[in-house]
């Protein structure tokens, strides 16, 4: 389809298929249809998904997979990365899909060469990963104009992918095609493992008997992070190398109590030793002693 002919659907109401009625299927769902787009049906396998389906998009019929794609202009698969390669295989395979119909994915993983099977039924494939943490309610349709999403697609279809982005109020940001694999590790190891960070945090909290220290933690660990975020760049490093004195008597409480924390917290101010090194925010004097204490050999430059 010519480009022309592109920006000229831009502008059209599409008619929406989601599969997969997770927190995030729904959601973007709901946020489409909140534009003017309909949602015209849903898959869900589970109880919870088709709940979720009955909260967020009331009156949309919840049908088999294939009913979906078929009922749909533009088809949403938001289930996990891991499942995406064989739902999109499946599909094409039972020629489902149709010419000129919009596919999209949610996944941090992949860009547009998972739908290589799909390519035969020239479909017109988009990647997109909305970069936020879901609830799967209401509350997520205020957030999405506070967060992006990221969209890889073909030259041609990036304005279609960045403008129902730009629709559904989030921020577009491009990332190509080759370095999709690199932006899902970043975000997992900038999102996945803080789950575990914040439990091994609120077990220390419960063994130094604070009451309610979920709360003690939740505006520290915003506002921390809101700081790190405002100072990240070369010079960005944990305070906790200023003072070798409590950073000695943190990992020896933490050692007695949570050894596993002990472990994380000593992995990450070697990592932050060893970046300030880097960054010329201490010198190797104070480096090969930090890194001495930590149990680590020299630093690297």
């Amino acid at each position: 389809m010519e480009r022309a002919g592109w920006i000229e659907r831009s502008h059209a109401r599409l008619r929406v298929g989601v599969i997969g009625a997770g927190r995030v299927g729904a959601v973007l769902g709901a946020a489409l249809d909140a534009v003017g787009h309909q949602v015209v049906a849903v898959s869900g396998l589970s109880d919870e998904s088709r709940r979720r389906a009955l909260d967020l998009l009331p009156g949309v019929p919840i049908t088999p997979v294939e009913d979906t794609v078929e009922a749909a202009d533009l088809v949403l698969l938001a289930v996990p990365s891991r499942e995406l390669p064989g739902l999109v295989s499946g599909l094409s395979k039972r020629g489902v899909w149709r010419a000129g119909q919009i596919v999209a994915h949610t996944g941090a993983r992949y860009g547009i060469e998972v739908f290589e099977p799909a390519l035969a039924s020239h479909v017109l494939p988009i990647a997109w990963h909305p970069a936020m943490r879901f609830t799967g309610t209401l509350v997520d349709l205020e957030r999405l104009p506070e967060s992006s999403i990221v969209v890889t697609t073909s030259d041609v279809l990036r304005p279609i992918g960045e403008a129902l982005v730009i629709e559904m109020g989030a921020e577009p940001v491009w990332v190509h095609e080759r370095d999709r694999a690199t932006y899902a590790a970043a975000v997992a190891h900038a999102a996945s493992l803080l789950p575990v960070l914040v439990e091994q945090a609120a077990e220390v909290m419960e063994a130094a008997h604070v009451p309610g220290g979920r709360r003690v933690l939740g505006p520290l660990m915003l506002t921390a992070l809101e700081e790190s975020l405002r100072r990240s760049g070369p010079g960005a490093h944990l305070d906790a190398l200023d003072d070798e004195d409590g950073l000695r008597a943190d990992l020896r409480e933490l050692d007695d109590l949570a050894p596993e924390s002990s472990a994380v917290h000593l992995a990450m101010t070697r990592a932050a030793a060893s970046r300030a090194f880097s960054d010329g925010r201490i010198d190797e004097a104070q480096a090969n002693r930090l890194l001495g204490l930590l149990g680590s050999g020299r630093p690297s430059a």
